[in-house]
């Protein structure tokens, strides 16, 4: 005699319990009858799972699904994993050329994910544990398995990890890379607050004005553009500083590439003659990584989308108050993120 766990009748809970028979089978094999209300090796009815997946859907923390259905949590995740599981397998990412690559935390204490999107339909495609190197080389035998080779990759978009780039150059060897300008303009920023935090020292004034530096100007405050033009003038390295940082945005509407490698060159030119150390320091970081910085100006592309699904993980991992099992994190992700097909049954939505 089996039972399966059905949907609760006025909160209480109700099983349904079957002998089910076994048979032989042409080929003198015996096995049991398959039961057209559960899937093989569960013990929930379709109904029952369709509800738990119902409520996730809803964005609802399976740990609160389990309370609400009265099971343990970890019968719920293998609910979960089974049909993410399956949608998985039946993904197609065959008509990928472009790809996005980026980290996100999965604990405390340096815990990492990688994960592959797909730029051009702004999904993701790919998640693997760690970070480096060697999770680009499973992020292409997964495309290979998908039947997807890896010449097929024609542009990659990636922060300066110098892991992230000697894989993607082994892995995808004929992509091209484009070094995503969000992740650019940030050593800037950081350069530019080298610069306010050096001549804050000396000037007590300068406390306070952080974000007056480092937002773009046109985002200003009326009162925080009249402390900007006075400060500009008071602190003159620090206001040829902003004005180098302020530039340097221009490099991103440069109408070709040609006109992008003049204009950049000039600037490092310009920083170089200001002799100003932080923004020394990014021009070397710039010059190390010319070609992937230039190519933005062709290709536009960025990891923009991965910034927006990177919010959407975290903020999935503080409503579980974190994940312990990796594996349940990953595909929490390709629930969120991923846009996968399920074909879980009776469905609600």
């Amino acid at each position: 005699d089996r039972q399966w766990q059905h949907l609760s009748f006025f909160e209480h809970s109700c099983y349904l319990h079957c002998s089910v028979p076994r048979i032989t089978t042409t080929d003198g094999k015996v096995r049991t009858v398959e039961v057209p209300w559960a899937r093989p090796g569960s013990g929930f009815t379709l109904l029952f799972e369709a509800m738990a997946w119902a409520l996730i859907e809803r964005e609802m923390p399976v740990n609160r699904v389990a309370e609400m259905l009265k099971v343990n949590p970890q019968r719920i995740w293998t609910i979960f994993n089974h049909w993410i599981g399956k949608a998985k397998i039946a993904d197609d990412v065959s008509s990928i050329t472009q790809l996005g690559i980026d980290e996100t935390s999965s604990k405390k204490g340096h815990k990492y994910v990688t994960l592959g999107v797909d730029l051009e339909e702004s999904r993701v495609i790919f998640v693997t544990e760690g970070k480096g190197k060697a999770t680009l080389h499973n992020l292409q035998e997964h495309l290979e398995n998908k039947g997807v080779e890896k010449e097929q990759i024609e542009q990659i978009s990636m922060d300066l990890s110098p892991s992230f780039i000697a894989g993607a150059a082994e892995a995808f060897p004929s992509a091209e890379i484009t070094f995503d300008r969000f992740h650019v303009v940030k050593l800037l920023n950081e350069a530019m607050n080298q610069v306010r935090i050096s001549e804050r020292k000396e000037h007590d004034a300068l406390k306070g004005h952080k974000y007056t530096f480092l937002r773009n100007r046109e985002n200003l405050t009326n009162k925080q553009e009249v402390s900007l033009a006075e400060m500009i003038d008071l602190y003159p390295t620090l206001g040829q500083a902003y004005r180098l940082k302020e530039l340097f945005n221009d490099l991103w509407s440069m109408p070709d590439k040609v006109s992008a490698e003049a204009f950049l060159k000039q600037w490092c030119e310009e920083v170089e003659k200001s002799k100003i150390s932080a923004f020394m320091k990014f021009v070397k970081t710039v010059r190390s990584h010319w070609s992937g910085i230039i190519h933005f100006v062709e290709t536009k592309i960025t990891n923009g989308i991965l910034e927006g699904i990177n919010s959407k993980v975290q903020l999935a991992k503080r409503r579980a108050r974190a994940y312990r099992n990796i594996n349940n994190f990953i595909n929490m992700i390709y629930f969120l993120c991923g846009k996968l097909k399920s074909d879980y049954p009776l469905g609600f939505t």
